[in-house]
């Protein structure tokens, strides 16, 4: 153990920096963030990679740069709009956030980014890894980024064992980051940490048959590939039971806007009775009916949607979908206590939903 908690301490090798900047001409990916130094382009490209493939990332990238070409295009921009633009992404905080980051920048700025690491972490939304990003990309300041390929690469060529769950790994892995950090040139550098993580350093079966560092590397050396870095088990996701009521009357579908502080905040979706079972008693469903005032056409009654389930971050989403359709419309004191709206099914593409919505309209031809 005394040779792993001392092998990273020694003074930072020059040889690191180096292999990385050498290794990255030849097997960067050309993604479109890369070609540019806006910060702007930059910061919206590191939001919406949070939590997100590059793959799955890249075309939400281009719609967003297409929609809204400046930062005061985004920040005169409807909440609503943008959350339409980021379904999908999950993580809607991040929308919104990115909505108000860039009122900030506009209001506080006057339309410029901030140009320091220190001026950055300011903004709202934005912490120590996107500042540090955005700083070395578009200013070639010399921080360095901390993310989850970061703290692998680390650890596996430095022998670091701390868990990465825990908040004192931060410093520590900062800390070194800081030294290993070219002086000539920090943002291609941090460019090929990241980028040496994603491609050749990967979580499984990494490449280190070719991997331009592996007589350095501790983690290749000591056969500790496979174990590091280390990093605690999350706790089991809660999983929750969803019974929509998918309300209709001729053309229209009844939904709502989702508040509070629970998940999709901002997005729309249909009635909702969350149940602390998988089941809904046939008691429930009568009661939630009546006091909604819903006139059900029983001759139209259908079996619930099958299930669907929905993982999210810290919690799995069990849902039925219970199709009524209705004799007469809802009255209006019925829907503002439901927070009900009638929409045309034209309307509803229009509208913000979680993928779970999405997918039932369309299963279901509604849009």
């Amino acid at each position: 153990m005394n040779e792993l908690s001392n092998f990273h301490t020694q003074p930072a090798q020059p040889f690191f920096a180096q292999a990385l900047l050498d290794w990255y001409p030849r097997h960067r990916r050309d993604l479109p963030w890369r070609r540019t130094q806006d910060p702007y382009a930059i910061w919206l490209s590191e939001i919406i990679l949070q939590q997100t493939r590059v793959q799955q990332g890249l075309p939400y990238y281009e719609r967003f740069l297409a929609a809204y070409p400046t930062v005061q295009d985004l920040a005169n921009a409807p909440e609503q709009e943008v959350l339409r633009l980021w379904q999908g992404l999950g993580y809607y905080s991040r929308a919104r956030n990115l909505r108000l980051t860039a009122q900030q920048v506009v209001n506080e700025y006057g339309g410029q980014f901030p140009g320091s690491y220190a001026e950055l972490l300011k903004l709202r939304g934005v912490g120590p890894y996107t500042a540090a990003a955005i700083a070395s990309f578009a200013f070639e300041e010399r921080v360095a980024v901390l993310d989850g390929n970061v703290y692998r690469v680390l650890s596996r060529v430095f022998g670091i064992t701390t868990d990465i769950a825990q908040p004192a790994a931060r410093k520590e892995f900062q800390q070194l980051a800081d030294q290993l950090i070219s002086y000539e040139n920090p943002a291609d550098y941090n460019q090929a940490i990241m980028e040496f993580g994603a491609i050749q350093c990967t979580p499984v079966n990494p490449d280190c048959l070719f991997c331009p560092v592996r007589e350095q590397c501790f983690a290749f050396q000591h056969g500790m590939v496979q174990q590091l870095p280390v990093k605690a088990k999350a706790k089991a996701a809660r999983t929750r039971y969803f019974h929509y009521f998918v309300l209709r009357h001729g053309e229209q579908v009844y939904l709502r806007r989702r508040g509070g502080k629970d998940i999709w905040h901002g997005l729309f979706d249909f009635h909702l009775l969350e149940t602390p079972a998988a089941e809904l008693p046939a008691q429930a469903l009568l009661t939630e009916l009546e006091q909604l005032g819903a006139q059900v056409m029983t001759a139209k009654a259908s079996e619930p949607a099958a299930l669907v389930r929905h993982t999210l971050s810290h919690q799995k989403v069990e849902a039925r979908f219970h199709e009524l359709w209705l004799a007469v419309p809802l009255v209006p004191a019925a829907l503002q206590q439901a927070g009900l709206e009638a929409y045309a099914a034209a309307q509803l593409d229009e509208l913000p939903k979680p993928v779970i919505i999405t997918n039932y309209l369309e299963q279901k031809a509604i849009i």
